[in-house]
């Protein structure tokens, strides 16, 4: 029933830029956010966001990435520019949302793959 789906990997060239999306069924989330495992790393946060538009960061893509959310269509966007090889992996949106009891749930989209080439 909840559901969250990305769009918006891609290849693409060592400088260059992309924009993912996530488009998140008619659930009220909280906190979303955009994580990410590259290949033989562990799965780490790239950015996260409040419902009030709050934005952290990872250190590695603080001034290169943006996120925004729209809560009025449940969207969440990550806006890369000055990618990196370093930047490759598998992107995933989440987003905490709270259940019939009131304890908070975390989702998670199936995943979009980005690959920088240098």
């Amino acid at each position: 029933q909840v559901q969250l789906v990305e769009s918006g990997g891609g290849l693409v060239q060592a400088g260059g830029s992309l924009r993912l999306s996530c488009a998140a069924s008619d659930t009220f989330f909280n906190d979303m956010g955009w994580y990410r495992q590259a290949p033989g790393k562990q799965r780490e946060m790239v950015a996260r966001i409040s419902r009030g538009g709050r934005a952290n960061y990872a250190d590695s893509v603080k001034d290169r990435f943006t996120i925004s959310r729209d809560n009025a269509r449940n969207t969440v966007d990550l806006q890369m520019t000055d990618l990196k090889s370093d930047d490759t992996g598998l992107y995933y949106c989440n987003g905490r949302a709270p259940t019939t009891t009131g304890v908070e749930r975390t989702y998670w989209g199936q995943g979009t793959q980005v690959t920088v080439s240098s």
